[in-house]
């Protein structure tokens, strides 16, 4: 990769091969940004850079998030090309639905790896990087789970609450140094593997849950990631946006009262 030379903005976003990610990608590409995309999947990550074919405006680079050193090279190596850093959004992240006491500590580990750890070494190696340009905006893409209880989530739940506050603790210090950081919370969005493991009964009772009686859309939470990353959101700092279609507000819900 050879540098780059240009006055537009970058964006690094993590578990950008496909789904939120990518869409995430998409709209920092269509709002004048330049865009790295880190993914642990080489081979989707390059069909999506293939697709996209912007060269001088999108890269793909394989990391493991959960890595210290794939980290910080990976971000080392975005630095070499594009020369500065403006926006990050910590998206990259695993699951695993189990029972509590089926829940291995190694796949235990491997969520919070990746869910929690990730952002954590993500952010300490971007942050330098835009200081050195005035500062910047981060995301940390969490989920309801983190909000509330669910069962078979005790790894996903718990690292996705950890990670808020994460968010928080961030946000506190790095805000010191003109880096805003926030989360967004979605709800059920209607990705490829939501397809694939959410049943037609799980479904229509995640309907019946939501108040707006469907699924969110990839581009939904691209567009709120984008806004808490622009200018319109420059006193915005330390915040968890529920992007859920009022999923939380409802609470549990009596499906007798609302029929």
């Amino acid at each position: 990769m050879t540098f780059i030379d240009s006055p537009s903005p970058v964006a690094v976003v993590t578990g950008g091969a496909r789904g939120i990610g990518l869409a995430i990608g998409q709209w920092f590409l269509a709002h004048g940004h330049r865009v790295a995309l880190l993914d642990n999947d080489q081979n989707t990550l390059d069909k999506a850079i293939a697709a996209i074919n912007k060269p001088s405006l999108a890269i793909g680079l394989h990391c493991d998030v959960s890595s210290p050193e794939q980290v910080q090279a990976t971000i080392e190596k975005i630095t070499a090309v594009f020369g500065r850093i403006d926006a990050l959004v910590n998206n990259a992240g695993v699951a695993v639905f189990k029972p509590i006491g089926d829940t291995s500590f190694a796949e235990w580990r491997h969520v919070l790896g990746t869910n929690l750890d990730g952002a954590f070494l993500c952010t300490q190696a971007c942050a330098p990087v835009m200081v050195k340009t005035g500062g910047g905006a981060i995301v940390n893409i969490a989920s309801i789970s983190g909000l509330r209880a669910s069962t078979l989530r005790v790894a996903y739940g718990t690292s996705k609450a950890a990670l808020i506050h994460l968010t928080k603790q961030q946000a506190v210090e790095l805000g010191n140094v003109g880096i805003r950081v926030n989360a967004i919370a979605p709800g059920p969005v209607d990705t490829e593997m939501a397809k694939l493991v959410h049943s037609v009964a799980i479904r229509s009772d995640y309907y019946d849950a939501i108040p707006l009686n469907r699924y969110g859309t990839t581009e939904e939470i691209a567009s709120v990631a984008g806004f808490l990353c622009s200018a319109a959101a420059s006193y915005v700092n330390g915040q968890v946006l529920a992007v859920d279609g009022g999923f939380d507000a409802a609470g549990v819900g009596l499906p007798t009262l609302r029929k």
